[in-house]
């Protein structure tokens, strides 16, 4: 089964995603990138740090957002230059109050005129596949997915993936998969479905009853790389191995060195804080450790803290 790992700001860098890589998942895609941005300061270091493939990377997508067709085309065109990625995403569902209200994002589905364009110039501008990301609409008044997938074929876009909410819900209440059916049915290109698939027998499930062709995972890999190895281990037909707290204490250790190993070490401390609590979410006593966490400065002093948690819990097993 096709699953994808979705872009998240601030979390999806690429240690993250060579994580996600080696338990199973299939393609990844950059963290969003400003056309405008990236046109302006393309070896800004912050830019560069989004723009970084790794080694294990075997299908990665840069994603692109921008509410100028030509702008965005033309950083597409030089994305393209560079040999690094396999296909080009242009961001039309990011809901986020910087991005939506100025036409970006989400916000070029209330203008479906102008995604229309930026679409058509983008596939004209380079060979890479060009694929979209959308929601469902701007609000439950505006339901527009449909339209905006047909003009989206129409213009030469390669794959859909859609966001079963609108951009008025955020990330509330739950993910509309008959929607997300109903915009897989409706264009005979590829539509992928995001939203709500925690673990490997709803992301199955929802791939059988909307009829994608698969799935893109955002908030349900975080602190959960494994979901990709479940998710292939249920493909097969296979019983999922489960993830023991030995198994996540490993996978903190590693993706915490592979993080000081790039960034600075006050950097890296900082940012690894959530995503080990995301790795301990539901261990007993996981609230007072990750209070723990979030006060040392040092990583000798996370791994001491760490390490006293693992020993308890053995202790108590």
């Amino acid at each position: 089964m096709n699953a994808r790992l979705a872009p998240l700001c601030g979390v999806t860098d690429y240690v993250l995603r060579e994580l996600c890589f080696e338990q199973g998942c299939e393609q990844a895609c950059t963290e969003m990138i400003s056309a405008m941005g990236y046109l302006c300061a393309p070896n800004q270091r912050a830019v560069q740090e989004l723009m970084i493939r790794g080694p294990k990377e075997t299908r990665l997508a840069v994603q692109l957002f921008g509410r100028d067709p030509d702008t965005v085309a033309e950083a597409a065109k030089r994305m393209e230059a560079l040999g690094r990625f396999d296909s080009i995403d242009l961001n039309m569902g990011c809901p986020a109050h910087k991005i939506a209200p100025s036409g970006e994002g989400c916000g070029l589905m209330r203008v479906p005129e102008i995604a229309e364009a930026m679409m058509r110039k983008t596939v004209q501008a380079v060979r890479l596949p060009v694929t979209v990301k959308m929601r469902l609409g701007w609000d439950h008044e505006h339901l527009n997915a449909t339209d905006l997938a047909k003009r989206a074929q129409d213009a030469g876009i390669s794959e859909i993936t859609v966001h079963g909410r609108t951009r008025e819900q955020q990330y509330s209440g739950e993910a509309d998969w008959e929607e997300i059916a109903r915009v897989a049915e409706c264009v005979e290109i590829p539509v992928f479905g995001n939203g709500d698939i925690w673990d490997g027998e709803t992301a199955l499930r929802r791939k059988r009853e909307s009829g994608v062709a698969g799935v893109v995972i955002g908030r349900g890999a975080m602190g959960n790389p494994w979901i990709f190895r479940e998710i292939g281990q249920l493909s097969r037909g296979e019983c999922p191995t489960p993830v023991t707290a030995e198994e996540r204490f490993h996978m903190i250790e590693e993706h915490y060195r592979r993080l000081l190993a790039w960034k600075p070490e006050a950097i890296a401390v900082r940012e690894m804080r959530k995503h080990i609590g995301w790795y301990l979410k539901g261990l007993r006593g996981a609230a007072q450790i990750r209070a723990e966490v979030n006060r040392a400065e040092r990583p000798e002093e996370v791994r001491e803290t760490l390490a006293r948690f693992r020993e308890a819990l053995r202790e108590e097993a």
